[in-house]
């Protein structure tokens, strides 16, 4: 029986990835909101030097994927593969920004939760021995994502209570694979082949061998597992309401996650969603609580922890793919890595629109990816 293959929509990794590295680059908005001290790079010019909205947000994925690489000390020629992906049409945010980096790429489209799709399928990578490394990256941009979905911002169009604030934001994740998943080595089974060298020296006289994937930068942040959702749709057409768009889904995911490992709400430290918000947090609790869950003291919304509702006016709260990748980078996997959180259920939540199916009446369909991510090595 595989072992790998956990119910109907997920994978329990016997040779867990790492990931090695996180950073995270943001606007303005971002750097005056509570986590504006974690992030690594913030502008208070959001056009970050380049000409228009577009090219800002690239440079922002450009700067996040230079970041990561560099703090585990990885060059890019280095990386087997890139996932990465935006908001915008054909996701050229994503292609121009990563483009000097000459690495092979997969471009993915999730809309908001593209951050966990891009993770999902770096860490199944890594765990199935396809390469070293992996860098997973995603963004966005309130000025691009407002002149494409909304309306521009010359125009100073007003907003419902319930719509999000898009935010400007990139992070890159640089997922490593576990020894045990690489040619040439023999540790099997063994479960301290999924524990990260700490007896291994800061540096080596000797240059490591082809197939020595270990790094000066030392990880305890595994991605244990996934669970790849799927799309649910409630009927719902309120662009302006996406949080009651993909609660959902997430909804859809978090239960499946529960069903296909045998866990509940209390084998989790926390239980974090990408930008569901404050209206789709108290939605999501009760469709949760249908299944009979509660996970209202574990969950954790990254669209209502980046930015002050008090005083940054920003009414349901963020959302955006920069909204969950940037919270993840600079809060949530020093959490895991220092040991304070455990276990962590990473949902980041989508709404799968576009401007032509919203001209057009269609209904804004939701999905969501979840990331089990831990920090190892823990107690059995």
């Amino acid at each position: 029986m595989n072992r790998i293959i956990k119910g109907k929509q997920s994978l329990l990794f016997e040779n867990a990835p790492y990931i090695v590295s996180a950073a995270s680059v943001t606007g303005s908005k971002e750097a005056e909101g509570p986590l504006g001290k974690l992030f690594d790079m913030t502008s208070e010019d959001d056009l970050f030097g380049a000409q228009t909205w577009e090219e800002a947000e690239s440079t922002m994925q450009k700067e996040a994927c230079v970041l990561a690489l560099g703090k585990a000390h990885v060059k890019a020629d280095e990386i087997r593969y890139l996932f990465g992906g935006d908001l915008l049409r054909q996701g050229i945010a994503t292609s121009m920004g990563v483009e000097a980096l000459q690495i092979p790429m997969f471009g993915l489209y999730g809309a908001c939760s593209t951050s966990g799709e891009a993770l999902a399928l770096a860490g199944m990578s890594a765990a199935a021995g396809y390469g070293k490394y992996m860098l997973a990256v995603t963004s966005s941009h309130f000025g691009s994502a407002e002149k494409e979905f909304r309306f521009p911002l010359g125009y100073a169009n007003q907003r419902p209570l319930s719509a999000h604030w898009t935010v400007t934001g990139s992070g890159a994740f640089l997922v490593r694979a576990a020894d045990a998943t690489m040619p040439g080595t023999s540790t099997g089974n063994n479960p301290a082949a999924n524990s990260p060298a700490t007896d291994l020296p800061e540096t080596s006289a000797a240059p490591p061998a082809e197939d020595d994937i270990s790094t000066t930068h030392v990880s305890h942040v595994r991605i244990a597992g996934v669970t790849v959702g799927k799309i649910v749709d409630y009927g719902l057409k309120d662009s302006q309401n996406m949080g009651a768009c993909m609660a959902p889904a997430a909804m859809d995911t978090i239960v499946q996650n529960f069903e296909d490992f045998g866990r509940s709400e209390q084998d989790y430290d926390r239980i974090i969603t990408g930008d569901l918000g404050y209206v789709g947090q108290s939605i999501l609790f009760d469709l949760v609580r249908g299944k009979g869950y509660d996970i209202r003291k574990k969950h954790l919304d990254c669209g209502m922890t980046i930015y002050d509702q008090e005083t940054q006016d920003t009414h349901a709260g963020g959302s955006g793919c920069g909204c969950a990748a940037v919270t993840l980078a600079s809060f949530i996997i020093p959490k895991i890595e220092k040991g304070e959180w455990k276990r962590v259920l990473f949902v980041p939540t989508g709404a799968l629109m576009s401007t032509v199916s919203f001209n057009e009446g269609a209904s804004v369909p939701g999905i969501a990816h979840g990331i089990v991510l831990e920090h190892w090595p823990q107690a059995q």
